[in-house]
């Protein structure tokens, strides 16, 4: 499989594949594709699986698509402006996205959902109690809200981030919520109540326009409903 990333500010990734290769995408992800690219709609892995990307924000069923009898061509744009990653998945080098993240992937891809291990991450640091994991050998696609940060930690530094702004990690990074410090600060610095911590050793991707952020600001301006 070849790929080119293309377009700014909303991007697409243009993927050739050889006769016989197949990609994995959420319902809705694709574009366009040539004539000859069979799709096919899949649970992805059974029930269980289905139901674990229902709860991560994603589509429950998984399509499939294979160029047949020659090379073929498909594509797969961002739904919200922004940036597409293509990362490596090896085994034993899983990688943890946000909810709604996954674009595409190569079929030896594997896409599980990631349970925080601290109920309090999920419940206060904004990020979701329930993330993707993508996992096997192969190339996966993600969306990116904005402009893409890369850092790699090394083992116990940390980066504290402000909710929304993970875009991945590297499943070797820990992931846990604090408060932010000071009474004072917290009710009058406009960052919220809690941060989040990723602790290395991996690497993090940091988004620099989370939609979510995106959404709460245009909804101060629109009109406010009519008490009538």
């Amino acid at each position: 499989m070849k790929y080119s990333i293309e377009g700014t500010p909303l991007p697409v990734v243009i993927c050739e594949l050889n006769t016989g290769e197949t990609m994995i995408s959420e319902g809705g992800s694709m574009s366009w594709m040539s004539d000859n690219m069979k799709m096919e709609t899949t649970s992805g892995g059974g029930v269980s699986k289905m139901f674990g990307r229902m709860l991560s924000g994603e589509s429950m069923f998984l399509n499939r698509y294979t160029a047949v009898g020659k090379t073929g061509m498909i594509a797969f744009a961002s739904s919200f402006p922004g940036s597409i990653k293509a990362l490596d998945i090896r085994p034993g080098s899983s990688i943890v996205v946000q909810k709604s993240g996954f674009l595409a992937a190569t079929d030896q891809v594997d896409l599980n959902i990631y349970f925080q291990k601290k109920i309090g991450t999920g419940f206060f640091g904004g990020e979701g109690f329930i993330m993707q994991k993508l996992s096997g050998n192969g190339t996966a696609f993600i969306e990116i809200d904005g402009h893409a940060i890369e850092y790699n930690l090394g083992p116990s530094q940390k980066m504290i981030i402000d909710t929304g702004y993970l875009a991945m990690m590297d499943e070797s990074c820990t992931l846990d919520i604090v408060t932010v410090p000071g009474l004072k600060n917290m009710l009058f610095g406009g960052e919220g109540l809690f941060n989040t911590v990723v602790t290395g050793p991996g690497r993090i991707i940091l988004q620099t326009h989370p939609i979510s952020n995106v959404a709460m600001t245009i909804g101060r301006y629109l009109p406010k409903p009519s008490s009538k």
